[in-house]
């Protein structure tokens, strides 16, 4: 599936009733989780030096036994943007039958990622955020923010965006990329954006050991924050003692202990994780009046999700195209029966999407 077959989808859907599509699939399938049918490992990788800043490069894999493996290859490089105008955040994502191991599809993860981890944000704030919310604050302006902003607006009857990013560019050039939301965005001092956010989004590439990206000196008491931007050992963006005195909700614990905002706490400090919450909001419903952390490192149960959503669409609508990938067909004991078999001429076969 190309960036084009991704175009036709959300223009065929509209980009509005994809956004809560996903949020309605990804609330599902933490709902309904189920440890014995779905094995989702911590994600693994290799640490990209780079004279200014380190990246990564990650594999996060997600089986449904019986079914099908996703596995999304990502890779973070801070200085992508300025340096070769490329996103930091660059992926694909495939999908492997468990019974053959056939590759079944292969698709763009750039922007299944920028929309499943604005809808992981959404599903963790209408959990724990404060029914009134009515202002939300972004701090980092990126195209993380956009996501995050066009989720959450889906859930609550946001009244005034606040953007602080130590990026003019970014900062100058959010309200136009959000545009498309109708919503009212204003650039202000992050001590603004502190004191009137009732909803607080972190979406930063802070260097290891650079944060944190906010004060907390007049945060309101019942203020949600999304943490998004950790992701390394020693990459954070919150203070130790706003985690220490709020509900802090892992996306997947065992990951943000290592590469979260959790790992700045005792494991005995930390809250639910985002399955817990979902499958039980009234438990944590009083905590709506106090100030709570999402701690979203990123969950591969949200990439299988996203990737599950647009081979739907790309089924219904007919897209994807067919590709001789894999050298299957012919003689399966002879590796040189490539040499023999003819090759088919390329076709649009919806068989990718459908995984059949």
């Amino acid at each position: 599936m190309t960036r084009s077959d991704l175009r036709c989808i959300v223009e065929a859907v509209g980009a509005n009733a994809l956004m809560d599509e996903l949020i309605h699939a990804l609330t599902e399938a933490l709902r309904t989780f189920d440890g014995e049918q779905t094995e989702v490992r911590k994600r693994d990788g290799f640490l990209l030096e780079s004279a200014r800043q380190p990246g990564c490069l990650e594999w996060m894999p997600v089986m449904q036994r019986g079914q099908a493996v996703t596995v999304k290859m990502v890779s973070y490089s801070p200085h992508n943007p300025e340096e070769r105008g490329l996103p930091t955040i660059i992926a694909t994502n495939s999908l492997y039958d468990v019974h053959s191991g056939h590759l079944i599809a292969l698709m763009d993860g750039v922007f299944a990622t920028a929309l499943r981890t604005g809808a992981a944000s959404a599903v963790a704030t209408r959990c724990l955020a404060s029914p009134d919310s009515r202002v939300i604050g972004l701090i980092g302006c990126g195209a993380q923010a956009v996501t995050q902003l066009h989720a959450i607006s889906r859930l609550f009857p946001i009244t005034e965006v606040l953007g602080y990013d130590t990026n003019p560019e970014a900062q100058e050039s959010f309200a136009r990329r959000t545009a498309f939301l109708g919503l009212n965005v204003k650039i202000v001092p992050l001590a603004e954006l502190e004191e009137r956010s009732d909803i607080i989004c972190t979406a930063t590439s802070v260097a290891v050991g650079g944060g944190p990206v906010l004060s907390e000196k007049k945060l309101k008491p019942h203020v949600h924050i999304n943490a998004v931007g950790s992701d390394l050992p020693g990459k954070t963006e919150l203070p130790k003692s706003l985690l220490e005195r709020s509900l802090v909700c892992p996306d997947f614990t065992v990951q943000c202990l290592v590469e979260g905002e959790c790992q700045q706490i005792r494991p005995d400090q930390v809250g639910p994780d985002l399955i817990t919450l979902v499958k039980n909001p009234d438990v944590y419903e009083p905590w709506r009046e106090r100030s709570t952390v999402f701690d979203s490192t990123g969950y591969a149960l949200e990439d299988q999700v996203v990737t599950a959503l647009f081979l739907k669409h790309a089924e219904r609508l007919g897209l994807g195209t067919s590709v001789a990938l894999e050298t299957v067909g012919g003689d399966a004991l002879d590796p040189y029966a490539l040499l023999h078999t003819p090759e088919a001429a390329p076709k649009r076969d919806v068989r990718l999407a459908t995984g059949s």
